[in-house]
């Protein structure tokens, strides 16, 4: 087994979470809120990688990020070298790639909380800010945590999109599904074999989880 592409994996993962939970409450926020009739435009680019094929996803990136485009030009001449083919343009594929996973359940959340509470909060001279921290997010906690563990899940099984803009580099690219590819090409199906079980179990666990959890608080919801 492959202890280096799993570490690197989860480094993948645990950084792609952290990022998606700073980032996808705002956007769920916003897109779960917002009165702007034409909203529905920003929902179906956020849900984009859900449809689109990994392959043309990680194919765009990886020109979007090469040097002969503005954002590889400007990451270029600030560090020194290209953005794909590194851990940052993994970084960079995998969290555009897991928005939707992370957004969708967070605005599942917010879309739960009563609206009444919301305006009693403002009534009460609460800003928008101390609502949302105070109201919002505490009852659309499972939502959030939902959002959460399935971007990390969803990242450490990625395989198309991080092979377009990784390609295949031990200890620097070289992730756990592509590992498995690479046993398997091998005709190393026992190696091959332990590593995907790995994974089998680690998805299993996260979905008892995540549906576990929900139907905890659905039944503490109902009893309050």
């Amino acid at each position: 087994m492959n202890w280096q592409a799993i570490a690197l994996s989860l480094k993948l993962a645990i950084s792609v979470a952290g990022i998606l939970l700073a980032v996808g409450l705002p956007i769920a926020y916003w897109l779960t809120f917002s009165r702007w009739r034409w909203k529905f435009l920003v929902e179906a680019v956020v849900a984009l990688p859900l449809v689109l094929p990994p392959t043309v996803l990680g194919y765009y990136i990886l020109v979007g990020l090469g040097p002969r485009n503005l954002p590889g030009k400007i990451w270029e001449s600030w560090f020194g070298h290209t953005l794909p083919f590194t851990f940052g343009g993994l970084l960079v594929g995998s969290v555009l790639y897991s928005l939707p996973f992370a957004v969708q359940p967070i605005i599942a959340g917010f879309e739960t909380v009563d609206r009444r509470l919301i305006e009693a909060s403002w009534t009460l001279g609460a800003s928008r800010l101390r609502t949302f921290f105070r109201v919002i997010l505490p009852l659309s906690a499972t939502g959030v945590v939902a959002g959460t563990v399935l971007s990390f899940a969803h990242t450490i099984g990625e395989f198309g999109v991080v092979l377009m803009v990784g390609g295949n580099i031990p200890g620097v690219t070289r992730t756990v599904s592509i590992d498995i590819y690479d046993q398997a090409l091998a005709g190393n199906y026992s190696a091959a074999n332990q590593t995907a079980l790995l994974l089998l179990l680690f998805s299993f666990l996260v979905l008892s989880i995540i549906y576990g959890t929900n139907r905890r608080a659905l039944g503490l919801w109902r009893k309050a």
